[in-house]
């Protein structure tokens, strides 16, 4: 593994020093592996390893290429991480989405067109004629990346679906009393709109806030209540200890 991470140290700092641009072919990999170094095998790792964060992409028969770089672009690998994160790392990934999303629904504020608006409001007219968590969750996906994809950066819309995905949302809703949880998103949905609808940018703000805490503290909460059932209960048991 230190190999490979020395071969991914090399071709970053190549792309960083401008010897590969962006868009650029990497060399063939025999020049490439004697150029830096490297074992074939290694430069093979490296470029699997950076294929994946997507620095890198391999166009089948034609060989490997530095990506655009474009930050939205990277983010993207970050995904998973927060597809599995649970926990203390959840929390913790909510408190960014905190510190972020609300101030961009308050820009959002000046900058949604009357047809941007009425999109938000069908969103939300079809989020409460779900059946299933799924389908809220892909609606509310939708409601909050439309109000982000505004302010037009999409390095903050990429950044704020990394810190939120649906599979993450999916399983805070599941793991809530599903029908309050639900009516509270409701609830909490429509003053963001009213508040967008209203051109007042304090007030999304405001209400993009408390809607996001309310989601920290249910998990924050969760996080005690499980901790407090782990201390109570003690260390599991051996099934194989007999009690004498």
């Amino acid at each position: 593994m230190a190999l490979t991470d020395d071969a991914i140290d090399k071709i970053k700092t190549m792309i960083v020093d401008g010897e590969l641009a962006p868009g650029s072919r990497l060399p063939k990999e025999e020049i490439l592996a004697e150029q830096l170094g490297l074992s074939r095998n290694s430069l093979r790792e490296a470029v699997r390893a950076l294929t994946a964060m997507r620095i890198l992409i391999t166009r089948q028969g034609d060989g490997t290429y530095v990506s655009s770089l474009e930050p939205h672009l990277l983010l993207e690998s970050l995904s998973f991480a927060a597809d599995v994160s649970q926990g203390q790392t959840a929390l913790q990934l909510l408190q960014v989405r905190r510190l972020l999303e609300p101030q961009a629904t308050g820009l959002a504020a000046a900058l949604l067109k009357p047809k941007d608006l009425q999109e938000l409001r069908n969103i939300l007219d079809r989020s409460r004629t779900v059946t299933t968590v799924e389908e809220f969750v892909a609606h509310d996906t939708a409601f909050h990346l439309r109000i982000v994809e505004a302010v037009g950066n999409p390095v903050l819309s990429m950044l704020l679906q990394v810190l939120s995905t649906r599979t993450q949302r999916v399983r805070i809703v599941r793991g809530s009393k599903t029908r309050h949880a639900l009516d509270n998103a409701h609830h909490d949905h429509e003053q963001i709109l009213n508040a967008l609808q209203s051109r007042d940018a304090l007030l999304a703000v405001s209400a993009a806030t408390v809607h996001i805490t309310a989601v920290e503290q249910w998990l924050a909460a969760s996080l005690t209540d499980t901790r407090s059932r782990d201390v109570e209960e003690g260390p599991p048991r051996c099934p194989f200890r007999q009690s004498r």
